[in-house]
């Protein structure tokens, strides 16, 4: 059987920078894969790849098999019109972005853009909304995700909301049609501690209500480990090494991994002494 996903020798170039240099990844039926690497290493853009956002500018060879629903074969994500993506992107494969402050419409209510995910982005799902039923499966969209009093809150604006509630409102417009999976990129980088653990159980809690796939990215090994079954580790544009999440965070294999783990402080680290260099 095929994967749901796989990436297969994935090159992206800007001009004469190439940022990402052979990657290839592979995604299984409801499973979680943990993308980790420092700032810059290529994990964004691997993904903004899959959905075809980066743009005229960049250079992209290789593949991005997508296993289609209901027997229908394998297509390949860089060699389809933009017609055909706009038809998986946001209802097949939908995205979480890094910042939920820039990624939310300032001027416009969190129950409207919730809404409007699911009618712009039409699936089986939501196909067949009216206003009505656009509003009433927003607010439940809304509460799925624990937003208290979601139907008096629908009018409200972002900036009336916490981090943390924002993070929330974007995982239901990426949810809203169902996916088959989904793409979180750093959901918890700018969250505290309480706040990041609610976010990490939910996230858990709606892939198994729901089955979906996810491609989980972070800087953070500790807190991929609590999510992903799988982990691969990118370093300046490719894949250094992946393997399970509990052999590669008790025994990594390679230098880098263990660098990105001795920089993750705890409470046995010697506060007189600086945190391993990663690099």
């Amino acid at each position: 059987m095929s994967p749901l996903l796989d990436i297969r020798d994935l090159r992206i170039r800007f001009g004469a920078t190439e940022a990402v240099h052979g990657v290839s990844l592979r995604i299984e039926e409801g499973e979680t894969l943990g993308l980790v690497g420092e700032s810059g290493s290529g994990k964004s853009i691997t993904s903004m790849a899959i959905l075809g956002l980066l743009g005229p500018t960049a250079q992209i060879t290789g593949q991005i098999l997508w296993e289609q629903e209901k027997d229908s074969g394998t297509i390949d994500l860089l060699r389809q019109p933009g017609s055909a993506l706009r038809r998986i992107r946001g209802r097949q494969i939908a995205m979480i972005f890094q910042e939920p402050m820039t990624a939310l419409n300032p001027v416009m209510t969190i129950g409207r853009q919730v809404a409007e995910c699911g009618t712009a982005h039409a699936s089986p799902h939501t196909r067949s909304w009216t206003g009505r039923d656009a509003r009433q499966r927003a607010i439940e969209a809304l509460e799925s995700v624990a937003i208290p009093d979601a139907a008096r809150r629908y009018g409200d604006y972002p900036h009336q909301f916490s981090g943390g509630q924002r993070q929330r409102i974007l995982i239901a417009m990426a949810l809203i049609n169902r996916p088959r999976l989904l793409i979180a990129d750093e959901p918890t980088t700018a969250l505290d501690v309480t706040v990041q653990a609610q976010i990490i159980e939910l996230l858990r809690a709606l892939q198994q209500q729901h089955g979906l796939a996810m491609l989980f990215i972070s800087h953070d090994l500790a807190v991929v480990g609590q999510v992903a079954s799988r982990v691969a580790v990118m370093r300046a544009g490719q894949v250094v090494e992946e393997g399970p999440s509990e052999r590669l965070l008790t025994h990594p294999g390679h230098a880098y991994t263990r660098s990105l783990l001795a920089a993750v402080p705890t409470l046995q680290t010697d506060r007189d002494k600086p945190l391993a260099m990663v690099g």
